[in-house]
């Protein structure tokens, strides 16, 4: 254990009940551990046993803080408590982190390259400088260029927030009066979006670490159900792992490594997602981020791998404050897939799955899930596909 003299401080950022397996490892690495957090979230069961101290901010709409006050607590804070490294534990606190970094001069990814795993905008004209294919998109800045992208690329197209997190807001357009009716409802808010071209295809995600501009660990898995049709489709949300030696992960692994290259990104955990066109049977880049992906997927992966995501990004950033190497533990080679839902009962009684390869299971109000776990992925497969079918029988519920 460090001598409190020598101590690393952390400060963790969140405005979302995330990263409490981040906050343990980081703590129990022999760091203080600092937690800023919104006002709304102080009574959840954060591993206060793991946080030296907590400091609240007041949201002025959900994740989002006033950055001027933020940076002012910070300096007094800062007067008598040396902040050695932070981290962002949600999509939506990688901006804040990127800001406070920058002001402070405290290491870490700042405020251009963090655009690259924040902004869909910036994501997509990265990628494409760096020749990495994504579907033709265009800012919605200029009204030529849109209308120079609409004569172009047909429709439909989508409409997507420049910053908000997976499927959230995205809204899909079949012609030109419907998109220059949904310009004109957008008002000044318009630069906050773009427009990029449909393009049907099965989406897949990558769940990597890196460290030192390397990916020491990653793990392709495909949505069975989309974000984007749960989201919108009231759908029912599932994940598999993929086969590591598969034509699909191969070209998975290539196209992730590509894309944080490109990125910049140096040590951290990521959570990077693709298409694959039915067209052409091409992948392309769709989005990423520099975090542990939501929806449960950390559990899906541990499940399978054996490798706790938020746990080992706690780890990394210990070494790469304290220059220490880094060492992956044994990665497991098992299959896991994830089933969740909406439910029309509040408490749901999910004594009726009762297969041995069930592992995990969601405890939330008016929500069922689970996750399922075998050495053999057509074995996943079929639980999935036999526990959506009784979920969407008993259980599901649409919003």
């Amino acid at each position: 254990m460090t001598g409190k003299a020598d101590q690393t401080t952390f400060l963790c950022i969140t405005s979302f009940f995330k990263g409490e397996d981040f906050l343990r490892s980081c703590k129990a690495l022999g760091n203080k551990v600092l937690l800023i957090t919104s006002k709304g979230l102080e009574h959840k069961k954060w591993p206060r046993e793991s946080i030296d101290e907590i400091f609240y901010m007041q949201e002025k709409r959900e994740g989002v803080w006033n950055m001027d006050d933020l940076i002012s607590g910070l300096a007094f804070l800062m007067r008598n408590q040396k902040i050695d490294r932070i981290v962002a534990l949600d999509d939506f606190d990688v901006e804040k982190a990127t800001m406070v970094r920058e002001h402070f001069r405290i290491p870490g990814m700042g405020q251009t390259t963090g655009r690259y795993f924040r902004d869909k905008l910036a994501m997509r004209m990265k990628a494409a400088e760096s020749n990495i294919p994504v579907p033709a998109f265009t800012p919605l800045f200029n009204n030529s260029d849109i209308d120079e992208y609409i004569k172009r690329v047909s429709a439909p197209w989508l409409i997507k927030p420049r910053s908000e997190a997976s499927a959230t807001g995205i809204r899909k357009i079949f012609s030109n009066e419907e998109l220059w009716s949904v310009l004109e409802s957008l008002g000044d808010r318009r630069h906050e979006y773009l427009l990029e071209k449909f393009a049907p295809g099965d989406v897949y995600h990558v769940d990597s670490l890196s460290v030192d501009g390397k990916i020491v660990f990653k793990q392709a898995s495909q949505y069975l159900s989309t974000p984007m049709d749960v989201a919108h489709g009231h759908g029912i949300f599932r994940s598999i792992t993929l086969k590591m030696d598969s034509p699909d992960a191969i070209g998975l692994m290539a196209i992730n490594e590509e894309v944080l290259k490109a990125f910049g990104m140096r040590f951290s955990a990521s959570h990077s997602e693709y298409i694959k066109s039915r067209q052409t049977g091409k992948f392309y880049f769709l989005e990423t981020a520099s975090r542990v992906g939501g929806a449960h997927l950390a559990e899906m992966v541990f499940f399978a791998t054996g490798i706790n995501l938020w746990k080992e990004w706690a780890v990394i950033e210990d070494a790469m404050a304290k220059g220490k190497p880094y060492k992956l533990p044994k990665v497991k080679n098992e299959y896991a897939g994830i089933v969740v839902s909406l439910c029309r009962f509040q408490y749901p009684d999910s004594s009726c799955f009762t297969d041995h390869e069930i592992c995990w299971q969601l405890k939330k109000e008016y929500h069922i899930g689970h996750i399922v776990k075998s050495d053999c992925q057509e074995r996943v497969l079929e639980l999935l596909n036999a526990h959506t079918r009784r979920i969407q029988i008993d259980f599901h519920a649409s919003t």
